[in-house]
Order: structure tokens, then C-alpha cells, then sequence
């Protein structure tokens, strides 16, 4: 493999991203957040990936390419807003500690969810 797959990166960097959310929220969140929040953005993002491309069909939305793709090169920078907000949400719970951070935990897993799913359109592109 001579070239990284742009779609590939994206992704792996925002799954990253949403570890150190996860572990900010488990350290810093209440004490029941250890199990639930993992599984949670498990869930959430395997239930986008899964869902998202028969929710598209049956709403008619015409299907999207990858995020990043060569006739865009701006795409690219676009598309790095995704780990950045995680990596801001997962600052969050270092500041204000103890409330449940569920949601933030679900809003990255979407997002997390969205570039994985734009890495196997890539790779199905190819």
C-alpha cells in the first residue's frame, strides 16, 4: 500500500478521539458510567452505520460520496471538524465534574459513526 486511504484516517483519528471521551467521562462522570457509556457508543455507532443507508433509501436522500474525496481537496479540511469536537466535548467533563455525560458520549459516537461509514464508501468506491 502505497498511499493512505484519506477516509481511513479520518476515521481512526475521530475513534481516537472518542477514547479519550469516553475515558474523560468514565474518570470524571458518575460512578455507573463505567460500563453503560462504552457500550453506549458501541451501540450508537453501530446502529448509524448500520441504519443510516437504509434510512437514506427509504427517505429518498440520493447517496453521498466519502467525506474526503480528490475532486474536493477542501473536503479534507472540512472533515477534521469531527475529531476536533470530540476532543473540545471530551474537555468538558474535566472541567465540570461529576454531572452524566451520556449524551456527549452519543453525539461523538455519531461522529464517529459518520467517518467510518465514509471509510467503507471509500473502500467500496476502489
Amino acid at each position: 500500500m502505497n498511499r493512505l486511504e484519506p477516509n481511513l484516517l479520518l476515521a481512526v483519528t475521530t475513534g481516537i478521539a472518542l477514547l479519550l471521551l469516553l475515558t474523560t467521562t468514565i474518570a470524571y462522570g458518575p460512578e455507573n458510567s463505567l460500563l453503560r457509556n462504552p457500550l453506549m457508543a458501541i451501540i450508537c455507532a453501530g446502529a448509524f452505520i448500520l441504519l443510516n443507508p437504509w434510512m437514506s433509501r427509504k427517505m429518498n436522500i440520493p447517496p453521498r460520496p466519502p467525506m474526503i474525496h480528490p475532486d474536493s481537496p477542501s473536503t479534507a479540511l472540512w472533515s477534521a471538524v469531527f475529531p476536533t469536537l470530540i476532543i473540545l466535548s471530551a474537555a468538558i467533563p474535566v472541567i465540570f465534574q461529576g454531572p452524566d455525560y451520556g449524551l456527549l458520549v452519543i453525539f461523538g459516537s455519531i461522529w464517529f459513526g459518520l467517518t467510518a461509514e465514509s471509510a467503507l464508501k471509500a473502500r467500496q468506491l476502489r
